[in-house]
């Protein structure tokens, strides 16, 4: 216990993210004495891996990759389990205490797509921010769901916090503009986000690959950018596209293969030319 004590302080001290799984509830019938004590711990870090036992290996499988997956979510959340970690069980609780800010999603343009995008995104458990840079759309009461609507050129707001994001962040450009989603996709090309999807149609998305050449973009970094935006799904409405993009997003950070609108061929819908 002492050793995840010391790696919990120092990982803490480095402000990186870890998530802290402790038996918190076991079985009492006989078939408890298989099961690890009450308070044992198991530290799971994305930096260091995984820092202790729960007494089992497959056990300690499944609770690590369970807080993987709540660390991606930002939330901490108790997780009930069979000995051997077996699911739909209920013979110990864990709880997955995670120790990490919640992953930013930046929305760039207050578009009717935007909306949508924010609330799907809120119950994935991001910190959403919508950005831009017309004072009459940006308002906190047209995205009461957002955590911040903030009135800033893409850019000029990139560069101010490129410094907090990491590989679990997005930013989504819906702006359908070149001249607000060009230097916002130069801008969020520097910083180390995970996801970085632009909206717009492949006829868009061809002038847009041509002004990011005028913008000096190396053609090589292009295949980072999901574009046209969100999975192949038939998506129409706002909720329906908010829907693809946000799958496409967890798909691309669980790093499962998934039919992105990018990488498919013909329209977007039956009615576009």
């Amino acid at each position: 216990m002492e050793r995840i004590f010391s790696r919990f302080a120092a990982l803490v001290a480095r402000d990186e993210p870890l998530v802290v799984a402790t038996v918190i509830e076991r079985g009492g019938d006989g078939a408890a004495k298989e099961l690890p004590a009450l308070g044992a711990t198991l530290l799971v870090s994305p930096s260091n891996g995984v820092t202790g036992s729960l007494g089992n290996d497959l056990l300690d499988a499944v609770v690590a990759r369970d807080a993987t997956a709540a660390l991606a979510s930002g939330r901490s959340v108790a997780r009930h389990y069979g000995a051997a970690g077996e699911a739909r069980r209920d013979e110990l609780t864990v709880f997955l205490d995670v120790f990490a800010p919640a992953p930013r999603m930046i929305i760039f343009g207050a578009v009717d797509f935007t909306g949508a995008l924010v609330k799907v995104a809120k119950i994935l458990g991001f910190h959403v921010t919508v950005c831009d840079a017309r004072p009459i759309f940006a308002t906190a009461r047209r995205f009461p769901d957002a955590d911040q609507v903030v009135v800033a050129w893409p850019q000029v707001y990139l560069e101010e916090v490129a410094h907090t994001l990491s590989e679990r962040d997005a930013v989504c450009v819906l702006t359908h503009d070149h001249k607000f989603d060009v230097p916002a996709i130069v801008a969020a090309l520097a910083t180390p986000i995970g996801y970085l999807g632009a909206m717009g149609s492949r006829r868009t998305h061809a002038e847009r690959i041509e002004r990011l050449i005028e913008a000096g973009v190396d053609p090589a970094r292009f295949q980072e950018i999901m574009a046209p935006i969100g999975l192949a799904i038939g998506a129409r409405s706002p909720e329906e596209t908010a829907v693809a993009i946000c799958a496409e997003i967890v798909a691309r950070r669980a790093g499962v293969p998934a039919h992105s609108l990018r990488d498919a061929t013909g329209p977007l819908h039956q009615s576009e030319n």
